[in-house]
């Protein structure tokens, strides 16, 4: 299948021309923020890489773009998390010819990859409510393996992804492997900085519960121990019933004064109805970087972000 037909775009389209390029730099494309960033760590003084989810654009409702398929087609090295978020880059990749080596993070070797939650707070679908039934195995998140794809979210899965992200690298343009190398080795060490720096943050109000806007922050919860303890709704293209939202709204009633986190690329409706009555304090958490400038520096910037609101939140007075 040609890549034109598999994006619904006229072949003149996908042969304008892209973005220029220094000839010694592979021409690399990178699905979304995180990824991008580390990336562009790693490729620091060689080349920088091309960006698919720009600006403020979520993956769980992303659509591609002309330039994204010009992007594509002129793509030595593609890094995507996998077809379990960037559901919208699945049939074009498959389009692509085999030139390219498109490398799915969310396979590097030495990640901790955690299963999807299971009934409670987490999990609409086991409550037998008909107006939440969409929101079963069959979302974007929920397909393709039965893991939690927000992978990013714990520095030491951001450590295995970089090194999966160097030895393509190394592979692709062996001219530049010094530099990726060392690149790779002042990432790995500022990353074990970081580490460290958000377990400080969050250790005060690491043992109070808070609710999420959907449920994409399980694998900062496991590596700081903080409590989560539930999700508005489990996927952000899924508008949670009526009968959720109550649980929801209970749920937070019941723990007492806590802090309910919206998201910046979604309406933050369902949080106000969530804490009306309540004495929930409202946030807000961005784990996919939308607000965010692009970057190396992005993923050390939305990491403490999501560290300091926690703390900011939950160490507010009622």
């Amino acid at each position: 299948m040609k890549l034109s037909s598999a994006l619904g775009l006229t072949l003149p389209a996908l042969l304008l021309a892209g973005t220029a390029h220094g000839a010694d730099a592979p021409v690399v494309v990178t699905s979304i923020k995180p990824v991008h960033s580390l990336v562009s760590a790693i490729m620091q003084g060689v080349g920088t890489p091309e960006l698919i989810v720009d600006g403020a654009a979520s993956p769980h409702t992303y659509s591609m773009k002309p330039s994204n398929a010009r992007a594509l087609q002129n793509a030595k090295v593609v890094f995507w998390v996998g077809p379990g978020l960037e559901v919208f880059l699945a049939k074009p990749l498959e389009a692509l010819g085999t030139d390219a080596s498109i490398v799915e993070l969310d396979k590097a070797p030495g990640l901790t990859r955690l299963a999807f939650r299971q009934g409670g707070a987490f999990e609409a679908h086991d409550d037998g409510d008909d107006d939440d039934g969409d929101e079963s195995g069959t979302d974007h998140d929920h397909g393709h393996g039965g893991f939690d794809t927000h992978l990013w979210l714990d520095p030491v899965n951001a450590k295995a992804m970089a090194a999966e992200i160097t030895t393509t690298l190394v592979a692709a343009d062996p001219a530049n492997a010094l530099a990726y190398q060392g690149n790779a080795e002042a990432l790995n060490a500022r990353l074990d900085a970081l580490d460290k720096e958000i377990s400080g943050i969050v250790s005060p109000v690491k043992d109070k519960p808070f609710i999420v806007f959907h449920d994409a922050y399980q694998y900062f919860e496991h590596r700081y121990h903080v409590r989560v303890a539930g999700s508005i709704t489990v996927s952000p293209e899924t508008i949670p019933g009526a009968e959720r939202i109550a649980k929801i709204h209970k749920k937070v009633a019941d723990l007492g004064a806590t802090c309910v986190f919206a998201e910046p690329q979604f309406q933050p409706r369902l949080v106000d109805v969530v804490l009306e009555g309540t004495k929930a304090k409202a946030g807000v958490l961005d784990p996919e970087a939308g607000t965010l400038d692009a970057g190396p520096d992005l993923y050390f910037t939305l990491m403490r972000a999501i560290a300091n609101n926690l703390k900011d939140c939950l160490s507010r007075e009622s």
